[in-house]
């Protein structure tokens, strides 16, 4: 199922990707202690680490997102982003399985909420899409309006 139409809809897979990123990344580097203090939430990382995951994960978002806008290492990105989405769904899941109440602080924010407020399964079920889309990129990676496309030529 290669052609023109599977381009299409992996460029709609790799943009919307790409704002996803964007989108998520600068909502959180702006203010990298709300970072940390969301990443520390989750309970799951030694506090060595909190911080360097805290303030280094907008970047990563960002980078892909930019990655991703010009078409460069399409499948490559899609790959990291499938295992950044897994590892946020699994820290969201982990967090609901051991009741702690938690904004995902997936686009800023984040950290402990009143047990009313939290929407685990919302959060898992668009980071779910948020994986199709990088799943569709990892089978079909060629799209067009891209450097990779422009590099195959």
């Amino acid at each position: 199922m290669a052609g023109p139409v599977t381009e299409w809809i992996g460029t709609a897979a790799r943009l919307g990707l790409a704002v996803v990123w964007g989108w998520a990344g600068l909502a959180k580097i702006a203010d990298p202690a709300e970072a940390a203090q969301a990443v520390r939430a989750y309970e799951i990382l030694p506090e060595a680490l909190v911080k360097p995951v805290g303030h280094g994960l907008p970047f990563l978002e960002l980078a892909l997102a930019l990655l991703l806008v010009v078409g460069l290492g399409t499948r490559l990105v899609a790959a990291l982003s499938a295992g950044l989405l897994l590892a946020f769904i699994a820290g969201i899941a982990s967090a609901w399985a051991r009741g702690i109440s938690i904004d995902c602080g997936c686009f800023g924010g984040g950290g402990a909420v009143d047990s009313s407020q939290t929407e685990y399964l919302q959060e898992i079920l668009r980071d779910t899409g948020f994986l199709l889309l990088a799943g569709w990129l990892l089978r079909w990676p060629r799209t067009k309006f891209s450097v990779d496309g422009w590099l195959a030529r």
